[in-house]
């Protein structure tokens, strides 16, 4: 998370309090329990605790018979929800982009005496790197050549050729494009208006207001923040569950087949004691505090993400490369909306709809409080248009490039060069594919230790803000959290990650993103609703003749600056010269 989280949700002092703030005696966890260094809502900690105890013994005790019931659960909602999912994301877009381009567009998050709290280029590189992740670092290579060699229905290409190449890097910018970030942005906007507009929690209860008011104080509010907790919770899981694969086996690979020093196991066992060993570094991150470990630990990730980036493409095929991304940007464009509403029900193709494209929403959406949180912060004083426009296509083309880079290296090896990439990729699967496509360039080695550091540094930073989140749901939408509780949610999330991952591997993982994204997706198409309902009464009150009355009279003042969007709505409210331009 950025900086500091004091200031998220609070109720500024002004017109937005006076005029926009709902009517409720409730204050942030005001029924807590507060025992033992823990301040914790006392439904939401204690069922949350009950319920992930059960899913963990289950796939413990029942062991292959659980791993072959994950299996059949994952399959069964791939093949029928599948088309919930691709409905609900495109819904999404385009509820985005309507927000973005109608009257609403021109409402402030945090309303019209708002400030940005981040500079533009500051705001740009933290989304940047809320797109980076260990997804993409586990996903970039092995990818692009699974649908080199299996090429997507959708596309009708012949394995192997140039034609798949293009297929495959299309297919990949699909799922990690503008689709992912529509569900974050839509997360983000829904947070962050209902947080700092109406001065509300800082949990997913808040957002529905407009239909239950204070009732999100009751059991609907705690049955939305117990399902936001088991999205979060396991779609966090499932990235830790990757990431320590990926680190276990650059571990073994850089250590063993390219430095010849030691050969460390590539299994489960070494995989648990590798995410003990992380989140003990989460935690001393944690018990740091955001600036000394969380925003220090995420510069670090920023510097070793874009000199990974800047090296290969300096050292690898740079105009096949960029060629790569202008040819696969074309055919993503051309197809976007086939692809994004293609179930491979009334043609061939299904499998990779399923196998890949419903994971990968189930995954987002699962993931999507964590991101989501995290761009609410951050946005704070920008208009609703400025938000939109900056989450879906900043990220989305800076993930391109990534892609590009990494997958167009692997496509080159695998088509102009020895194929290398290709067969240990076939031998040895998706988790050696990063660095068995990195030893095809020059000091092969070194760039996959850095390889092997990011995935490191990005699990370590990915566990610490995920417990900032699961601490704000499960402390009733506090902002100040005692250290030991972000301290026992930081080991929580490593000992799911662990459990589920010697108990019933990646499946298990995969089968508790996806199972969980299902009700949230739900809760999701509601949030479109709401976040309507509530941007039309902000709308109301911008427009109305009280806000105009008390506009008029700040007008008056000496050293107020008053600027509205074409002499029409109020945008902004500044002392002095500071007033600020209108979109």
């Amino acid at each position: 998370m950025a900086e500091s989280d004091d200031t998220t949700g609070e109720m500024s002092e002004g017109l937005q309090v006076e005029l926009f703030h709902p009517e409720s005696d409730r204050e942030p966890g005001d029924t807590n329990i507060q025992r033992f260094g823990f301040d914790i809502h006392p439904v939401v900690f204690p069922v949350a605790l009950v319920v992930i105890a059960l899913f963990i013994a289950v796939t413990v005790l029942l062991g292959d018979q659980a791993a072959s019931m994950y299996t059949a659960l994952f399959n069964f909602i791939g093949e029928n929800f599948g088309w919930f999912y691709l409905l609900a994301v495109n819904i999404f877009i385009v509820v985005l982009l309507f927000f973005a381009f109608s009257k609403f567009g021109k409402i402030k998050i945090g309303g019209v005496e708002a400030e940005k709290e981040f500079s533009d280029f500051s705001w740009m590189a933290m989304l940047f790197s809320a797109g980076m992740g260990i997804g993409l670092m586990f996903f970039s290579v092995s990818e692009p050549l699974y649908y080199f060699q299996n090429v997507p229905g959708f596309f009708g290409a012949e394995a192997g050729t140039g034609a798949a190449a293009s297929a495959a890097m299309a297919q990949t910018f699909f799922h990690w494009g503008f689709h992912p970030w529509a569900v974050y942005g839509l997360v983000g906007l829904g947070l962050a208006f209902f947080s700092f507009n109406r001065g509300l929690p800082l949990t997913f209860r808040s957002i529905f207001w407009p239909l239950l008011g204070d009732r999100i104080y009751g059991w609907p509010g705690h049955i939305i923040d117990l399902v936001t907790v088991f999205a979060t919770l396991f779609g966090l899981a499932t990235s830790l569950g990757l990431g320590v694969a990926q680190v276990n086996q650059g571990l073994s690979y850089v250590g063993g087949d390219l430095l010849g020093l030691v050969s460390i196991p590539t299994n489960s066992l070494v995989q648990v004691l590798l995410i003990a060993g992380i989140t003990g570094i989460a935690t001393l991150s944690v018990a740091a505090g955001l600036d000394g470990g969380v925003k220090r630990l995420s510069t670090i990730n920023l510097y070793l993400m874009f000199a990974l980036l800047g090296f290969l493409l300096i050292v690898g095929p740079t105009v096949y490369i960029l060629g790569a991304w202008v040819e696969g940007l074309g055919v993503y464009f051309n197809n976007i909306l086939a692809l994004g509403f293609f179930r491979g029900t009334l043609a061939p193709g299904g499998s990779t709809v399923t196998a890949w494209t419903v994971f990968y929403w189930g995954w987002w959406i699962a993931w999507s409080p964590f991101v989501g949180m995290f761009i609410a912060r951050i946005s704070k004083g920008r208009t609703i248009r400025q938000f939109v426009m900056g989450v879906l296509v900043l990220p989305a083309m800076f993930s391109t490039i990534w892609l590009s880079t990494f997958g167009g290296a692997a496509l080159f090896n695998s088509l102009q060069g020895n194929g290398a990439a290709l067969a240990t990729y076939n031998e040895l699967g998706q988790t050696v594919a990063m660095f068995a496509m990195l030893e095809q360039f020059p000091l092969g080695a070194i760039s996959g230790i850095l390889a092997t550091l990011l995935v490191i540094t990005f699990f370590v930073t990915s566990s610490d803000s995920g417990s900032l989140v699961v601490d704000h749901l499960t402390s009733g939408g506090k902002h100040d959290v005692p250290r030991a509780q972000r301290i026992f949610w930081a080991v929580t999330e490593g000992a799911v990650a662990a459990i589920l991952l010697y108990g019933g591997g990646l499946t298990a993982l995969q089968t508790a993103a996806i199972t969980t994204g299902l009700p949230f997706a739900v809760i999701l198409c509601l949030m479109c609703y709401t976040v309507y309902l509530g941007l039309s009464n902000e709308y109301e009150i911008l427009e109305s003749e009280e806000f105009a009355e008390t506009i008029e009279e700040l007008t008056d003042r000496e050293n107020v600056d008053v600027v509205t969007a074409g002499d029409e709505m109020v945008t902004d409210v500044r002392e002095g010269d500071d007033a600020a331009s209108s979109d």
